[in-house]
């Protein structure tokens, strides 16, 4: 069972969710290494990007152990499941649920049991094809009557796992080259079997992926800062379109398509951390630049700029600099609500966002403030803010905004609220500051958003901003979260996920020509079976969702209201009405 943290839960109110993360991959070579240390602090490194479940496999040249859980890196291991992990190679993740619901079942790495081998797979991304692959991996030979799938795992990535466990090939590298060409979307894979590591990035290389060295091994991690955290240096990233090996004999590298990149912007806004360098730019220094942009093109007279904790922190650096207006904190942050399994009282529910936040009265009062933040989805946290500093005497509020209004889903691994739930979907800027409360708002353009990133306007995917993405899409009934799970009950398959045993277990495969004949999570043999739902963690509260979403979830009533203390035309009545996300016909690259 996941261990409570002993903290206040941020998730007083379910489903006010902002956008996700992405999730994060991990993977390691290095005989003589403690890879399972070496991949839970990498995978701790990369804890922002998802913090459903986490998970590693290890693999000793004979066996393949995986043991994964719900909860963050810090509650699914400890030094006792650590050392049953052991091996001379590795792969872990931590993940934020896009396709596939948030249960136990499609915790990750997933395994697979291939003619030759054991297969584990970690994936970071989304990918656009799921059903085109569900329904080419039952034609060719009827639901997967083992492995994962057939245990209840609704992910692409255990669709993935099954594709390349039913290969005809004479190895995995050769069916991993064959069936990676037919995947759609976003997607960096670390997987492995019993005695090599590999690596592979989507041909738009929509999420990062790079390549590090140790003085004894190699490692593949989502972001640089990863590899910084043990001890790795980084040789370069993998490239769109790479296929990675890495075993006793070294490094081999394939081209299993042509480049075509589009990396995600919102990278550079929010997802990765600040500490993290993408194609060759520091992400801080992205954020820096774009709050200097942003102070040139939307110039305010004010007394201080502020920035909403944490993730406005560097463009707000960046604002105070160019405009020369002083920078300070207005707000304190409770470092330690996070996430427990505690419920609140409904006298603490009605304390609202003060459980994360609480205005400083002496730096914002009788004060001009310019409040800076990443991104507005719904506009509910920041309506919330702008109540609270008023509240605290604040004679004006400016919002600055270092991302264009978002307007469109996305599909690559961001799970952003539907498209009729984003403010800026239907409402313009002028109504959003209404409904906002604020004295004025600013959001900076988008080419001044991709100039701070220093990279090629053709060369990222805005998709979020503009509408234009940069693969095809599917139609409206293939694609969202459930694709899997539809299609598997179309199929036939099992109508429910498995039920979890209560404490966490190894999940192995002896390397054995009998593995092929099936796979089967292993439990120990003292561990009982939850009388909770099946597929269900009690008490789970999700992943951490992207920009402010840990406000987002103790946003009173009134916080979900357009503002009206502010002169100017109420947003109330003016919205377009709500549509269905899934009607909406985006623009194709």
């Amino acid at each position: 069972m996941v261990r409570p943290d002993g903290t206040l839960s941020h998730d007083l109110l379910p489903g006010e969710k902002g956008p996700q993360d992405a999730c994060g991959v991990f993977g390691v070579w290095a005989p003589g290494e403690d890879v399972a240390k070496l991949a839970y602090y990498g995978l701790y490194a990369l804890q922002h990007r998802g913090q459903e479940s986490a998970g590693i496999a290890a693999s000793n040249g004979e066996r393949i152990a995986v043991y994964k859980d719900m909860g963050l890196v810090s509650q699914v291991f400890d030094e006792t499941t650590l050392t049953t992990l052991t091996g001379h190679l590795a792969v872990g993740h931590c993940r934020y649920s896009t396709t596939g619901g948030s249960s136990w079942a499609n915790a990750q790495p997933t395994l697979g049991a291939t003619p030759h081998g054991t297969v584990a797979l970690a994936h970071n991304g989304n990918l656009t094809n799921s059903a085109e692959l569900f329904d080419q991996l039952v034609d060719k030979s009827g639901f997967p009557s083992s492995g994962e799938m057939a245990q209840g795992n609704t992910t692409d990535t255990a669709l993935v796992t099954a594709l390349l466990a039913e290969h005809p090939h004479g190895s995995l590298e050769e069916a991993a080259m064959h069936l990676l060409p037919q995947l759609v979307g976003s997607f960096c894979l670390a997987f492995m079997d019993e005695h090599t590591l590999y690596a592979a990035r989507d041909p738009q290389g929509i999420r990062p992926l790079v390549l590090g060295r140790l003085d004894r091994g190699w490692v593949v991690a989502s972001e640089t800062a990863a590899l910084d955290i043990v001890g790795a240096s980084l040789v370069r990233e993998i490239e769109p379109g790479e296929f990675v090996a890495i075993d006793e004999n070294g490094l081999r590298t394939q081209r299993f398509a042509e480049t075509r990149r589009a990396a995600c912007v919102f990278e550079y806004v929010y997802l990765a951390r600040p500490d993290t360098t993408i194609n060759g730019r520091s992400v801080y220094e992205s954020r820096v630049e774009m709050g200097r942009r942003l102070a040139r093109e939307h110039v305010v007279e004010a007394d201080l700029v502020m920035p909403t904790p944490e993730s406005g922190t560097p463009a707000a650096i960046g604002y105070a600099e160019e405009s020369g207006i002083p920078f300070g904190n207005g707000l304190v942050k409770n470092a330690y609500v996070g996430r427990t399994f505690i419920q609140p009282s409904d006298t603490i529910r009605q304390l609202g966002i003060r459980l994360k936040l609480n205005p400083l009265r002496s730096v914002v009062a009788g004060k001009r403030l310019v409040v800076i933040d990443d991104s507005i989805v719904r506009g509910n946290t920041q309506r919330a803010l702008i109540r609270m500093l008023r509240e605290a005497g604040a004679a004006e509020i400016h919002v600055r905004i270092s991302s264009p209004p978002i307007k469109w889903p996305c599909f690559y691994g961001i799970d952003f609220a539907s498209r009729a739930e984003l403010i800026a979907n239907g409402l313009g800027v002028e109504e959003i500051r209404a409904s906002l409360g604020a004295d004025s708002l600013g959001y900076i353009s988008e080419e001044g958003m991709v100039a701070a990133t220093r990279q090629e306007r053709g060369e990222l995917c805005t998709a979020c901003f503009s509408g234009s993405y940069p693969t095809r899409l599917p139609d409206a009934d293939k694609l969202g979260k459930d694709v899997v799970e539809s299609r598997r009950r179309a199929s036939g398959g099992p109508a429910r996920p498995p039920r979890r045993p209560e404490h966490a277990s190894a999940v192995s495969i002896d390397t054995h020509p009998s593995a092929a004949e099936g796979l089967a999570p292993g439990v120990h043999e003292d561990a009982c079976i939850s009388d909770a739902d099946p597929g269900v963690h009690q008490g789970s509260t999700g992943c951490d969702p992207g920009p402010d979403a840990d406000l987002e979830d103790v946003l009173l009533p009134e916080d979900r209201e357009p503002a009206r203390a502010v002169t100017g035309p109420s947003a109330a009545g003016t919205r377009a009405p709500a549509t269905d996300p899934a009607a909406e016909t985006p623009k194709d690259a």
